[in-house]
């Protein structure tokens, strides 16, 4: 092991280690100095996360969440310096984590929020103008085979819970009131998608959801609509041509 990586691993471990070798300019305990700076280390990265989840951390409570981010943090590190998607696995980690399994919405909660952060990041991309697609959206014989290209910033999310619901209630005045009338078992999906510096989030149809995704994955237009559940086709694309979701598109030879 590297002077490096044991450095690295003395920094998370539960054990107050510290790294051999180690030196203190003016004579000081260098195990002391090294358990501030992993403390602050370690709170640094929760309070990564806590920025990344502030409504799970809400739905949680402030303790409970930097209990259980604590965990993950010395479980899972971060892979780069750069800190602005650090807890992309966090949403699993809730998942397999027995304190929260009274809630099961909130692994699912987790993923809208890291959703919302990777569509904020995404790449940019110019959505096709109207006049370009207006020919093809006459041509319904056409448009069954044509294959869409989604803009990088839309993120699709489908849940058997209502996070959506619980994730709107805490964007404004109010939260318990609206809290209590949401029905935490009644399954959700939305759409996320950046317009100039804003992420927004639109609750849509969960067959919806499984269309775009379709579309996304390069689906022609008509197997993407076939094999999605029943949900309204006008509105979906409506909604995408709102959006500027789509950025370009082929026809099958």
């Amino acid at each position: 092991m590297t002077a490096h990586e044991q450095f690295a691993q003395c920094l998370l471990q539960d054990s107050p280690t510290c790294p051999s070798g180690l030196r203190s300019w003016n004579g000081s305990d260098p195990a002391q100095r090294f358990a501030i700076y992993r403390n602050n280390v370690v709170s640094s990265l929760i309070d990564a996360l806590a920025d990344t989840y502030p409504v799970t951390q809400a739905m949680v409570g402030e303790a409970f969440f930097r209990a259980m981010a604590r965990l993950f943090v010395r479980a899972q590190p971060p892979r780069s310096p750069v800190l602005a998607l650090y807890g992309d696995g966090f949403a699993d980690f809730i998942e397999g984590f027995a304190p929260a399994a009274r809630l099961p919405y909130l692994a699912d909660l987790a993923r809208l929020e890291m959703l919302y952060l990777e569509s904020y990041h995404a790449a940019d991309a110019t959505a096709l103008a109207l006049d370009e697609l207006a020919a093809l959206l006459g041509d319904s014989e056409a448009l069954a085979q044509v294959r869409f290209e989604l803009h990088p910033a839309l993120q699709l999310l489908r849940s058997p819970h209502a996070v959506v619901s619980l994730w709107s209630a805490h964007q404004g005045p109010d939260v318990t009131e609206r809290l209590s009338s949401i029905d935490l078992t009644r399954g959700e999906a939305a759409l996320l998608m950046r317009r100039e510096l804003a992420v927004e989030i639109m609750p849509i149809e969960r067959g919806a959801a499984e269309f775009i995704d379709n579309l996304r994955r390069r689906a022609t237009f008509a197997s993407a609509a076939d094999t999605a559940e029943p949900f309204d086709l006008s509105a979906a694309l409506e909604l995408l041509l709102r959006c500027g979701a789509i950025i370009r598109f082929t026809t099958q030879e």
